[in-house]
């Protein structure tokens, strides 16, 4: 018996600002995959994202599992560019105190 090669792309797109996410979605890839980390099954990934079908959520953790390295590549460049980001904003804005100047400000 002889299966055909499936070369179907891996249903994600690059946005604007560079973040991968889930084609036709708003998930970005760190969430699937994290979930797949964290233990949850591809059933229960497509259930707590309702916009994601079970077809692409497998379609996503293959791609994961066959390309773990340049995945987590991306995923590890993604941490370091957000706690950047964080760190220059709590430069311009310091968050030691916040709730208390806020509650006073409402008063």
């Amino acid at each position: 018996m002889h299966f055909p090669q499936q070369t179907d792309p891996p249903p994600l797109e690059e946005d604007s600002q560079g973040v991968i996410r889930v084609k036709g979605t708003r998930i970005p890839l760190e969430r699937v995959i994290d979930a797949f980390r964290a233990g949850d099954t591809p059933e229960q990934i497509a259930q707590d994202y309702d916009t994601l079908s079970i077809q692409q959520v497998y379609a996503v953790v293959n791609f994961y599992l066959q390309r773990r390295e340049e995945v987590d590549a991306y995923l590890g460049a993604a941490v370091e560019d957000a706690a950047a980001l964080r760190e220059d904003i709590e430069k311009q804005f310091d968050p030691v105190g916040i709730r208390a100047r806020l509650f006073h400000r409402n008063a």
